[in-house]
């Protein structure tokens, strides 16, 4: 949409409000809401003012005025506001020099799309993510000095088969049964899969958004871990729907009484939450990934792969960004963690799909990131490292298309793997993160305001404070 097709949807539609959405630096988006008639067309240049001083991970007070600049191809009535309502997603920006802020992640990814077409390389870079989400009736957590905890509950929780309860209302304990078992909830019809009809409504919800939804499913883990798959798109589009999908997906939960959660892996003993990422490079509408190499690649799909094995470990600080990231990416357990590259091998961090012959389909699945990312850091730096690939001619060796799973120890130890934590995954960042600053794309205040917002907030938080299971191990020592 151009700015005047927003003005005439809002008089179309009768809008009494518009709701800015912004995007905070770890990856929740926050926002502020005006009545429609401020509103104008000037607004799209001139913008909206706003303190920044709050907002997670920006710079202090000294620079906390900002300017959110809405971006009118983002334009959509919010399906959940009772009062009629226009949602825009927006870019920040300094209000004296009229500068996109570096610290905005957004601006990242717009960056990156602009560096993919200097360099001549291509025009466009395709993102398709997969998040992985579960749908829980109760989560209690807290801590504190003296205490820490955190409890989850489903109605489709396997750990729930024993359990006395009443469905109807009608004051007689009765259990249903039919509750998906640990590690096999892939695909089962209902009324073992209890989370059909709720899918269903948020995927229908995002098409009326305006996202291309593929398929909407039951993940592998018991208590109503679930996936829909959005349709690819351009990057920072992409990243945007990624946005949306997490806010409808929520917001439809919320409506019947669920909360839902894209922490990486909330259960001990089951699956964890992934976001594969398809990927691809293409130049005048024409894709650059399909070859005569192996898995029908060509040379420059190849070097892109080389790229991304040759930067994994700082990658996975902005595509694994949390504590909880590592406590799925366990080597020996369900998700990837081995550097290596496959046709059809899922166990490979690296894979190439094979579904489909046709050249527009080639394509690379990164499978490392989860869904707890910032997905315009993570999308931005996975091409920056692709595409430093392709610069340099990084070699990706030797694919690799056994079970790594079941490969003899002498073998397996030749396997690199990426980093088992936040903290060295922050390491390697600090070690590599030049191919990120090509372009100006990443800056290094973005680079050392991460690290040092992650190490603060998140792994010296974890650090210092006493864990449950400890109390398992030690209390008695």
């Amino acid at each position: 949409m151009t700015p005047a097709e927003v003005l005439k949807l809002i008089k179309q539609k009768d809008v009494k409000c518009v709701d800015f959405k912004f995007m905070d630096f770890p990856g929740l988006w926050q926002h502020f809401t005006v009545p429609s008639r401020q509103l104008e067309e000037a607004s799209f240049e001139d913008g909206f003012g706003f303190d920044g001083s709050s907002i997670r991970g920006w710079q202090g007070i000294e620079e906390s005025d900002m300017l959110i600049m809405p971006d009118p191809a983002t334009a959509m009535i919010d399906p959940f506001n009772k009062v009629p309502t226009l949602s825009l997603v927006c870019n920040v920006v300094d209000p004296i020099t009229k500068e996109k802020y570096t610290r905005d992640p957004r601006n990242v990814a717009l960056k990156a799309e602009a560096y993919l077409q200097s360099t001549g390389i291509g025009d466009t870079a395709y993102f398709g993510a997969e998040l992985e989400f579960f749908i829980f009736d109760d989560a209690r957590f807290s801590t504190g000095v003296n205490h820490g905890f955190y409890h989850l509950d489903s109605c489709e929780g396997r750990w729930n088969s024993g359990r006395e309860e009443n469905l109807d209302g009608d004051g007689i304990s009765h259990n249903l049964a039919y509750k998906p078992r640990y590690k096999e909830g892939y695909f089962p019809v209902p009324p073992t899969d209890k989370f059909q009809d709720l899918r269903t409504e948020m995927m229908m919800t995002m098409i009326e958004c305006g996202i291309d939804i593929e398929t909407q499913h039951h993940e592998v883990a018991t208590a109503g871990q679930s996936e829909i798959d959005m349709r690819f798109g351009s990057m920072v589009h992409h990243a945007d729907q990624c946005l949306l999908f997490k806010y409808i997906v929520k917001n439809v939960a919320a409506r019947h009484g669920h909360v839902v959660t894209f922490m990486p892996k909330p259960l001990f003993g089951d699956n964890g939450s992934g976001m594969h990422t398809h990927q691809s490079i293409w130049k005048a509408g024409k894709p650059l990934f399909a070859g005569t190499g192996y898995a029908g690649l060509s040379e420059t799909a190849l070097h892109y792969i080389g790229g991304l094995l040759r930067h994994a470990p700082a990658l996975c600080a902005l595509t694994n960004p949390t504590t909880n990231s590592y406590k799925r990416l366990v080597p020996g357990y369900e998700a990837p963690v081995n550097l290596a590259y496959s046709a059809r091998n899922r166990s490979a961090c690296c894979r190439i799909p094979m579904f489909s012959p046709s050249p527009k389909a080639k394509r690379v699945e990164w499978r490392c990131p989860d869904p707890s990312c910032n997905p315009y850091l993570a999308f931005a730096a996975m091409l920056m490292a692709g595409l430093d690939g392709i610069q340099n001619k990084i070699d990706p060796g030797q694919p690799l298309d056994k079970n790594i799973y079941d490969l003899p120890a002498e073998e397996a130890k030749k396997v690199k793997q990426v980093p088992g934590s936040l903290d060295a995954s922050l390491e390697a960042l600090e070690r590599d993160h030049e191919f990120l600053l090509k372009g100006d794309v990443f800056t290094r205040d973005v680079i050392e305001g991460w690290i040092a917002y992650k190490r603060k907030h998140e792994v010296d938080a974890l650090r210092l404070r006493p864990h449950p299971h400890e109390f398992e191990l030690y209390f008695d020592i």
